[in-house]
């Protein structure tokens, strides 16, 4: 092909190409997983409701420490969430903040056992709802899942069982800040294990479904 026709061309292949705004990748994002989690909420207050002692929990420490969990590591999905939506996305920083923050949640855990007397390990680690706990969070972060994996296919990723994984982690930390709306357990070490248990099924089973799921046809 002569350099007139490849010019030709290059032409055609742009008539009609609109700029896209930086910010639209993101707007994406927000739309079709901010419709999941409000699904996911929804759903918890119908079906569960708020804990019954949710103004006096507001002024306790656990209350809160259980929401930094779980939105650190939602944080962190989302932004490896954008990152890999892209060619040849990574995020290995992304992999670092998730790392710290299961590790800071690890030590409030071990901290609270070995100040605690042996009678209460029992209470502390399984409380009354840990056969429950982490399959809750794998239900209520099933719309999640869903609305970014579909939104996930529209962007271009190319690392796509790590593209599953994010969504899965965003999906399973978000269920898990919703579900702490209504679950009273704030014990660190049952955070720690069964919420961390319902996030990471999540993240496996995003990682799992998004290879297949995001492989362009």
């Amino acid at each position: 092909m002569t350099v007139d026709g490849t010019d030709k061309l290059i032409d055609e292949l742009v008539t009609g190409l609109k700029p896209v705004r930086s910010s639209h990748l993101r707007d994406r994002l927000v739309l079709g997983i901010g419709l999941g989690i409000a699904i996911s909420a929804v759903t918890m207050v119908l079906t569960m409701g708020l804990r019954p002692d949710f103004t006096s929990a507001l002024a306790t420490g656990p209350f809160w420490i259980k929401f930094a969990f779980t939105g650190l590591l939602a944080g962190a999905g989302a932004t490896a969430v954008r990152d890999l939506a892209r060619p040849n996305g990574f995020a290995r920083s992304v992999a670092i903040v998730g790392g710290l923050t299961v590790l800071a949640m690890t030590a409030l855990a071990v901290s609270q056992l070995l100040t605690s007397p042996l009678g209460d390990y029992r209470r502390l680690v399984m409380g009354s709802t840990a056969l429950a706990c982490p399959w809750l969070i794998v239900l209520f972060a099933i719309p999640i899942l869903v609305t970014g994996l579909w939104t996930m296919r529209t962007m271009a990723p190319t690392r796509l069982t790590l593209a599953g994984a994010a969504v899965g982690l965003l999906a399973g930390a978000a269920s898990a800040f919703v579900y702490a709306f209504s679950c009273d357990e704030s014990a660190m070490p049952f955070v720690a294990i069964w919420y961390g248990l319902g996030i990471a099924i999540t993240t496996l089973i995003g990682a799992a479904v998004g290879s297949r799921a995001l492989r362009w046809r």
